[in-house]
């Protein structure tokens, strides 16, 4: 049980951490959407990726 509490608290701080890294990209009025489109789109995969691996590969 303490190991599910410990790798879900994990998960929320990195998730939390990525994704603040992510939009502060965007509140630069020099970059729009299109810039930062592939940051999103990699920002997501490590985030499935990470999940995936936490709680369902479980052999």
């Amino acid at each position: 049980m303490l190991n599910k509490i410990t790798t879900a608290l994990g998960c929320l701080l990195a998730i939390s951490f990525l994704v603040g890294l992510a939009s502060t990209l965007t509140r630069s009025s020099m970059i729009n959407l299109i810039d930062v489109l592939p940051v999103f789109i990699l920002m997501a995969v490590a985030i499935f990726m990470m999940l995936y691996e936490a709680f369902f590969d479980k052999k």
